[in-house]
């Protein structure tokens, strides 16, 4: 070994290795900042194959998602970082026709607003998922001595040998963490879709209510100025009066609710479609509901396609795999989690006819001694993880077989209920309509009472048109809980209790 040099003489305050310059008729030769600076540039080559592939993501996210939660998605559908021309001018030509819910899913995929955070998010795990597959930079250091005449220029070319050795499992690592990334975009932008469908169920069903209860307003007005025609014939009382227009006061306000209830509903739909101004103006919606499907497919073992399905349980256990390759590297570098080693190259210049230049060359290895950190609060810290991303799988798990089950009650009852309303509520109420107008041509009943089944008849029908509604909600919900992740809160149920401002409004 050389002697070391002083640290008034270098200026260092820590020590370092060094060896000995060999005698020049020697076979062994030190490594040169050529040989040693082309070895780490080819080694940062290498690691530098990986880039950000925001295609690869697009497809991956394209084979995630359900199909019964996007629709049929074609070429033009798929969902878009940004919105481009195409996507533009195929939004365009959707909002020209009447707005049904495959077209509504399709418009917010490709310009929603939440859909492009979800993208954008994506992007920046794709982006550290490159930088961590990236070896750092090697890292060069010049110093300038001076003791009295004599000058030392130092010159170190260091290099992250612990990085490169675990560049692979980090890398490994890291594509694990992007799968997870891909998983939680793809439940950010089916639970866009659900939100899209059920905006658009409500909107129509609220639209819908706004006509029924405008019939029903019509004939409470009629009702009403009979009664003040038949109060000052001196026919009526004032009290059969006022009850005819409190009738009258109170469907105007039902009416009110409706249709600030369908104003809202439709700029819920158009926040989520992410339309502007000009855009939310034109749009046009159906007149009704899509009918009742005239039965119910059979399925089986939900709780069992909620588990492997779902992309949150997908998500979880995936984010449980990476941690446990985490909590493995921790073990591995317990003692050691760092080591660099550099070529060093030393020049040293003094005012002296023997020796004006000397020069050294070595090797310098910096390595931590693991004195008063042995690693336990990392390993600890990883095992905590690791526990903490197995309950969370377990939990994710108990979550979704619950919802599962109960999405697929909701799904059954909604659709027992509305149906019954299809097949027996409204033909027993078109035929007691048809009976008294029987009657009343035939002068054995009065207008009041024709007047007063209308208004029934105009509930009634609202509210079959809500249970019509409710049954949709829940088909969303339980195609979300079967496939794509927690419903956020079950809203089937929400506001079916048959009261005329909720069936027109929906829930919100």
């Amino acid at each position: 070994m050389c002697p070391l040099p002083s640290r008034a003489a270098t200026g260092r305050a820590h020590y370092r290795i060094h060896s000995c310059p060999p005698p020049r008729h020697g076979r062994w030769r030190p490594i040169s900042f050529t040989r040693f600076g082309l070895i780490a540039l080819a080694v940062a080559l290498v690691a530098g194959c990986a880039s950000v592939s925001p295609q690869a993501d697009r497809a991956a996210l394209h084979k995630l998602l359900a199909p019964s939660i996007t629709g049929a998605l074609t070429g033009d559908a798929q969902p878009q970082a940004a919105p481009d021309d195409a996507s533009r001018a195929t939004v365009d030509a959707l909002l020209r026709e009447p707005l049904d819910a495959q077209a509504a899913v399709r418009i917010a995929l490709l310009q929603s607003p939440r859909v492009q955070q979800a993208f954008a998010t994506l992007q920046l795990s794709d982006a550290e998922r490159v930088q961590a597959a990236t070896l750092p930079n090697p890292v060069f250091s010049f110093g300038r001595l001076r003791e009295g005449r004599r000058l030392e220029i130092d010159r170190a070319l260091g290099f992250d040998v612990l990085g490169l050795l675990t560049l692979p499992w980090q890398a490994r690592w890291a594509g694990q963490r992007h799968e997870v990334a891909r998983l939680e975009a793809a439940q950010q932008i089916a639970q866009v879709a659900a939100d899209t469908r059920r905006a658009w169920v409500r909107a129509v069903a609220a639209q819908q209510g706004v006509a029924y209860l405008s019939d029903a307003r019509d004939a409470a007005d009629t009702g009403a100025a009979l009664a003040q025609r038949m109060a000052k014939a001196g026919n009526w009382s004032a009290v059969r009066r006022t009850r005819e227009e409190l009738l009258q006061a109170d469907a105007a306000a039902q009416l009110a609710r409706a249709e600030q209830a369908a104003i809202a509903s439709r700029e819920q739909l158009t926040r989520l479609l992410g339309l502007s101004q000009e855009q939310a103006a034109s749009f046009r919606l159906p007149d009704r509901l899509p009918p009742l499907p005239a039965s119910l497919p059979e399925r089986t073992k939900v709780q069992a396609t909620a588990l492997r399905e779902r992309l949150d349980v997908r998500a979880a256990q995936a984010q449980l795999q990476a941690t446990a390759d985490a909590q493995g590297l921790t073990r591995a570098t317990r003692f050691v989690d760092a080591l660099e080693i550099g070529a060093v190259r030393n020049s040293s210049f003094a005012n002296d006819a023997e020796r004006g230049r000397s020069t050294e060359r070595g090797v310098e290895l910096s390595l931590p001694i693991p004195l008063f950190d042995w690693g336990q609060a990392r390993s600890a810290r990883a095992e905590a993880l690791y526990l903490q991303s197995a309950a969370r799988v377990r939990a994710t798990a108990v979550q979704a077989a619950s919802e599962a089950r109960e999405a697929h009650a909701a799904w059954q009852t909604t659709w027992q209920v509305a149906h019954r309303y299809q097949a027996e509520v409204l033909p027993l109420r078109q035929k007691l309509n048809d009976e008294m107008l029987l009657r009343y041509n035939g002068m054995l009943a009065s207008v009041w009472e024709l007047l007063a089944e209308a208004r029934a008849s105009a509930l009634a029908v609202n509210a079959a048109m809500g249970a019509q509604r409710d049954f949709w909600l829940a088909d969303t919900d339980l195609l979300l809980a079967l496939t794509g992740a927690s419903p956020a809160g079950l809203s089937a149920l929400q506001g079916g209790d048959g009261d005329a401002v909720a069936t027109a409004g929906g829930s919100h």
